[in-house]
Order: structure tokens, then sequence, then C-alpha cells
């Protein structure tokens, strides 16, 4: 009788073990589905950010204060700005940037401050987020570095901050990362963008590129694309295929919705390739001949147009195309290149 009774306890024990066990797997695989279904949704979902949740007071201001400068950089710390004078044109970091950095597939900033410090191969080494930041102040903007500990720095890598803590969002979230153009196997012409430019651009930019300055002359209502108030070679807009990926996402402004572009591949490479095309434009040059960028030559981005290369291709082939030869050889030899 006893061991009768036994038996029955053991296998009612072993059946609670199995109970609980079988409870456990399933929780963990729910927890696992979950996180992949978040992923995915992350994925799949625009990047996106809601300003109305930056929070009060001080560090709230601060990031108000550093979207303001986003918006209206020139207002404030431009030529003439009211805080200060450290950009040396009167463009704004959203004619980039756009919607202060928050808008998808247009340079979005919403990883900024989780991404950096971060390796870059224009400078050679380990550059931290304030150090990027001071780069768009000198390049695009024809600046001098913002101090350290000033107001302006602390408020934009505020505004940065909140942009990462709030929006969620992963590596490949849409919008993070620009639009891809495909590379076709010709050449982009200089040519045939000038022609292109004439038919969707010229009427904001202006025929000679010289944007169209705001009633007050505070800032632009369209900026340059060229000239000695535009942004100068060394800036990220000036390689062909960076600029190219942009102009796809984003222009014609009054055409091109979120995700939707209005622009062939070939037509925004062809117009990148005109508007950066040295020989017909004046830039300004850099403030100092002791600026070096891609120290490590093998590092050097495809469309980045200055040598010496450690590859057999030319200038010109490196600022207009073809670049899948170029890829090849990169790619024969293990490397993945910049693009």
């Amino acid at each position: 009788m006893m061991n009768r009774k036994f038996k029955y306890l053991t296998i009612l024990l072993l059946l609670f073990v199995f109970a609980n066990a079988m409870q456990l797997i399933s929780c963990s695989g729910s927890k696992a589905e979950d996180a992949n279904n978040a992923d995915s949704t992350a994925s799949e979902r625009l990047v996106s950010v809601d300003t109305t949740k930056i929070p009060r007071g001080k560090y709230g201001a601060a990031v108000r204060y550093g979207r303001e400068l986003m918006l209206h950089t020139a207002y404030y710390i431009g030529p003439e700005g009211i805080n200060g004078h450290y950009t040396g044109n009167k463009m704004n970091c959203t004619n980039c940037h756009r919607d202060a950095g928050t808008r998808p597939y247009a340079f979005n900033l919403i990883r900024s401050f989780r991404d950096y410090p971060q390796y870059r191969a224009r400078e050679g080494r380990i550059l931290s987020l304030a150090e990027r930041i001071n780069n768009c102040v000198m390049r695009p903007n024809l600046g001098r570095p913002l101090p350290l500990d000033s107001r302006e720095m602390v408020s934009i890598m505020a505004y940065l901050k909140f942009l990462s803590d709030s929006s969620g969002v992963t590596k490949s979230t849409k919008g993070i990362k620009n639009l891809e153009v495909e590379l076709p196997d010709v050449a982009a012409s200089s040519d045939r963008g000038e022609v292109l430019y004439a038919q969707n651009c010229e009427r904001c930019h202006a025929k000679n590129g010289e944007g169209k300055m705001r009633f007050d002359n505070v800032t632009y209502e369209y900026p340059p694309v060229w000239g000695l108030l535009a942004y100068r070679p060394g800036s990220s807009m000036h390689r062909v295929v960076k600029l190219a990926q942009w102009l796809k996402a984003n222009m014609p402004y009054d055409k091109t919705e979120v995700g939707k572009p209005y622009l062939s591949d070939a037509d925004a490479l062809d117009i990148a390739a005109y508007v950066n095309d040295d020989k017909k434009h004046k830039r300004p040059l850099p403030s100092t001949t002791k600026e070096v960028d891609y120290p490590n030559y093998e590092e050097k981005a495809i469309d980045y147009d200055k040598g010496p290369f450690k590859d057999p291709f030319s200038e010109q082939q490196h600022k207009y195309g073809p670049y899948k030869p170029i890829i090849d050889y990169w790619e024969g030899k293990g490397i993945t290149p910049t693009i």
C-alpha cells in the first residue's frame, strides 16, 4: 500500500516539474518572440521623434536651445549672430540635417549620441561627438570651433541626447541611413546634370547657385549650393555619391515625399556631379593647409576626389565614376570600400 502511494506521489511530482519546465520554456520563447517582434517593428517603422516630450527644467531648456541652434544657426551664431559669431556663412544645420536632424533619409541625427565616439576614416582617428559637431561648424558652415564648455556646444549635445533617449530606434530603423543609389556602369555627367539642375533646382537655388536670401538678410530661404558662401571641399556634401543619396531622398523639396523619390538614381548622380564640379563653380578653400583628409589612403571614400590613392584609378574616376571598378578592386583585396 505504501509502495503504491509512493509511486503515485512520485508521478505527481514529476508531472509538476514537467509542467513548470514547459511553462518556463514557453515564457522564454514568448520573450524571445516578443524581442524579435520588437526588433522587426523597429526596422519596419520610420524613424521619428516627438519633440513635445522635451522635459521641463534646465536640461529641457538646454535641449530646446540646442534644437533652436539646429533650426536657426545663422541667427544665433552666424556672422551676425546674437549669441556669438562662429559660423562663417548664413546657412543653418537644418539645411542638410532636415527638420533639425529628425527627418528620415536626410542626414538623420537621432543615433548620433549613441554612435560617438566613433572612428572616422576622414580624420583617421576616433572622434568625440563634440569634435564631430565642430567638423560641421567648420566645413559646410565655414566657421571656427565652438568651445567645448560653451552653452552652444552643451545645448547641441543635450538636444542630440534627447533625440537618442526618446526615439527608441535601432540601426536598422528606416530613415536612419541615407537612401542608397544604384551606381551605373557609366560616369556621372556634369553636363547632363547642368540641364537637370535648370529643370529641377534653379527656381530655388538660382542659376548661379547662390540660393535665395531671406527677406531679413539673416539666413537663406534656399541655401547656396556652390560659391564662396556654400559648403567647401572636404564636406560630406562635396562627394558626388553622398550628395546624390541626399538629393534622391529630399529634392525637389515640393515633389519628393519621405521614402518616395522624384529623381531617378542616375539623375541624382548627374545633378550632384554638376553641383560639385569645381571646374565650373568656385568654392571656399580650407582655412588651413595643414588639414589632411583620409590619412590612410586605403580608407578613402570611393567618391573622394583628392589623391594620392592606393588604387589605379584617377581623381576624375574617383569623383564621377564609374564606381563599380573601384568597388570591385577593393573588395578583391578583402576590404569593404567606403560609399
